[in-house]
């Protein structure tokens, strides 16, 4: 399925539920440190610092496009060690997943990324989103960080 394009006007409305839904966010839920807006670009990114257990701190980047609202998350760097046992657990884990997916990035570090049709935003679906990364990025980056350094975790 091929996502239409937003009008300008859409994506402005879009755009005020994402706002406001962070405002709510920043106030109400515990994890979230910090929200920033891109103001520096006409790009339509916020991001969303979250503290988390396993992994103390990270960020969950939204960027709305005319199709498209993308969700990223910096999981870990390249692993030093142990890579082919660490991409094939991030990929037996894909398989578990639902709309999010572990990839390879810049510099080789791993990301988890997600995308839903700019039309389908809503408030449940930002909760699901957030909920998704944060949780995805819990339960992986322990393990995925025992793989990848692992002679630098005794015990």
């Amino acid at each position: 399925m091929h996502a239409e394009p937003m009008s300008v006007e859409r994506l402005g409305e879009i755009e005020l539920v994402i706002d406001t839904w962070l405002r709510e966010q920043l106030d109400e839920n515990p994890v979230i440190e910090e929200v920033v807006r891109d103001t520096e670009t006409d790009d339509r990114r916020w991001f969303v610092r979250v503290t988390g257990e396993q992994k103390a701190v990270f960020s969950v980047w939204f960027h709305l496009r005319q199709r498209t609202l993308s969700v990223e998350t910096y999981v870990m760097p390249a692993p030093e060690e142990n890579p082919a046992a660490l991409y094939e657990q991030l990929l037996r884990r894909n398989q578990k997943m639902f709309g999010f997916a572990f990839s390879i990035g810049v510099e080789d570090a791993i990301f988890l990324v997600g995308q839903i049709p700019s039309g389908t935003v809503t408030t449940s679906e930002l909760d699901r989103l957030l909920g998704s990364a944060y949780e995805y990025t819990e339960a992986s980056f322990r393990p995925a960080m025992r793989i990848g350094f692992a002679s630098k975790f005794v015990g």
